[in-house]
């Protein structure tokens, strides 16, 4: 049995070795296979598209997500209770101000004020009727205080007795007080009169808030009360009207650049452009920057003034906005697709002049929308004006490998690229 398991144990060895030399073997060739490949692959060009980095004016641009807003929103409210009789315009409708929207029912206001006409009316007679009581009484004191006088003076020479002189005297102070009665009279009859006008004027004034009017020119909201319905004053609104045009844009900017958008700002007002989707691009002003940070976000508030006539832009509506703040000049600028991604960071291929290609690190500013280009990286370093840059073809590049320019493609409108080569 020993020698046996001894034999089985020397051929699992011998097997085991084999089986080494083999794989090694197989190693060796796939490797030597993998080198031929990559030699080929260095040898045979690889069909790419280029484009070439060029020096150009870039403009420095702030871009955000804006909101539209209405510069001024009124809530239409009754200021008088009633009856609403009248809905004088349609829902969505643009009002102008101080046109008439709704009518509450007058008469019971009305009714007030011919009320209070007569109260003034009575109250003026009253009045005359007084200042006429006071002329009499005038005159009856003047004849009793001459009487008085008089009888005192005969009373001293013993012609008039003590009653008749009392009398008189008497007859004179009784003259005063119905005197100072009507002078009482005439003064609560003007006060009656100062009241009644005043009730007038404040019933007049009601009656006024019957008809309802436009307080801003806009376009007007949903009705909520038709004619026929009771309202109440100040309750809930009876319609909204919001001021779309002219009309604000709001939109936050990075506090970074807070300094730039005032400088800028002062030296001329800023342009702002909103863009919705599926609608034309406006242009306004910068018309508000925020007083503080909002902390939570690191962003400043911005309003822009966009005049709307053709009502593109509406309350609520959210918006691309623009604004260029500065003009950079000669910057190096390559379509964005031609920058890539790796563990150090942003990379380009570029082109040598021997038609192979090198791995090129680059540091890139910002990515812009160019109206004729697409969208372009701003590279601060790493490109000279006038290098090829690798556009298409990227995923089968290695540093060294050769390759050959297929022709330019017209859709991809890389402005300004110099694109050659032989088609394939």
């Amino acid at each position: 049995m020993s020698k046996y398991k001894l034999r089985i144990g020397l051929a699992a060895i011998v097997a085991g070795a084999w089986a080494c030399v083999t794989l090694l073997s197989s190693c060796s060739k796939k490797g030597a296979a993998n080198a031929q490949v990559m030699a080929m692959m260095m040898m045979q060009a690889v069909p790419v598209r280029a484009v070439q980095a060029v020096a150009a004016d870039v403009p420095l641009e702030v871009s955000a997500v804006g909101n539209v807003e209405a510069i001024s929103t009124v809530d239409v409210k009754s200021r008088v209770a009633g009856q609403v009789l009248r809905v004088d315009f349609q829902e969505g409708q643009d009002v102008q101000k101080g046109q008439l929207l709704f009518e509450i029912d007058p008469e019971p206001l009305k009714r007030q004020v011919a009320e209070i006409q007569a109260d003034l009316v009575k109250d003026s007679a009253l009045e005359q009727q007084a200042r006429a009581n006071v002329t009499r009484d005038e005159a009856t004191l003047k004849q009793a205080r001459s009487q008085a006088e008089r009888g005192v003076a005969l009373s001293k020479e013993g012609i008039f007795s003590k009653e008749q002189t009392e009398q008189v005297v008497a007859t004179a102070d009784a003259a005063q007080a119905s005197l100072d009665a009507d002078k009482a009279a005439v003064e609560s009859a003007v006060a009656s009169i100062k009241a009644d006008r005043a009730r007038l004027a404040q019933t007049s004034l009601q009656l006024s808030y019957t008809n309802l009017g436009a307080p801003i020119t806009g376009r007007a909201g949903a009705i909520s009360v038709k004619a026929g319905n009771l309202v109440k004053d100040n309750d809930a609104a009876l319609v909204t009207i919001l001021q779309v045009s002219p009309i604000y844009v709001s939109f936050g900017v990075p506090e970074q650049l807070l300094p730039e958008v005032r400088k800028y700002n002062a030296e001329h007002p800023l342009l702002v452009q909103a863009t919705a989707d599926g609608e034309k691009t406006l242009t306004g002003t910068l018309r508000f920057i925020d007083s503080s940070v909002d902390m939570t976000t690191g962003t400043i508030k911005l309003k822009g003034l966009f005049e709307n006539s053709e009502r593109v832009l509406w309350p609520g509506q959210f918006v691309n906005v623009r604004a260029q703040l500065n003009l950079e000049h000669d910057r190096i600028v390559v379509p964005s697709r031609t920058v890539q991604t790796g563990p150090q960071g942003k990379y380009v291929w570029v082109m040598n002049p021997d038609t192979t290609v090198a791995m090129r690190p680059v540091q890139v500013l910002r990515n812009y929308q160019s109206p004729n280009a697409g969208e372009q990286a701003v590279v601060a370093n790493g490109l000279k004006p006038g290098e090829m840059v690798i556009s298409e073809g990227q995923m089968r590049l290695a540093p060294g490998v050769k390759v050959r320019l297929l022709k330019a493609n017209a859709q991809l409108g890389d402005a300004g690229s110099a694109n050659a080569g032989a088609g394939s």
